[in-house]
């Protein structure tokens, strides 16, 4: 399974969401992991699909390893979640009051991978997949 230093450099991101209560969305783009001393920054960006609208989406996150464990944090440092990359169905969750985000990697098919997000709460109740492809350029 893969070590932290192993998801550095490109990739291209496909992104489905399957909203219960709302529009359904796709996300198109590139993700980067950048070497920033021992973390590892991840920029997503592209295009973002609701209905007939259209739209440039971006967002970061950091990754650095925390034992056995990765440990991704928002961009301003606060903790988001911490999974197993060895465990055989890596999973996590993130407690946001009222909502609650639960994933669950895939990376048998590595490089490609998966991560499956199902995210719930009052106003929201989605299921997101993200499919990760090691970008050859």
């Amino acid at each position: 399974m893969p070590e932290l230093a192993d998801f550095e450099g490109a990739w291209r991101i496909e992104r489905i969401v399957r909203n219960a209560i709302g529009e359904d969305a796709t996300f198109a783009g590139a993700a980067r992991f950048v070497r920033e001393g021992d973390v590892l920054r991840l920029t997503e960006a592209g295009q973002m699909r609701i209905g007939a609208q259209s739209f440039h989406a971006e967002r970061q996150y950091l990754w650095q390893q925390d034992g056995g464990l990765i440990r991704l944090n928002f961009d301003d440092g606060r903790f988001f979640h911490a999974f197993d990359p060895a465990a055989p169905a890596p999973q996590a969750h993130h407690d946001c009051a009222p909502d609650l985000y639960r994933v669950g990697y895939d990376f048998s098919h590595w490089p490609d991978w998966r991560a499956e997000w199902h995210v719930t709460g009052p106003r929201k109740d989605y299921r997101m997949c993200s499919s990760y492809f090691r970008d050859a350029a």
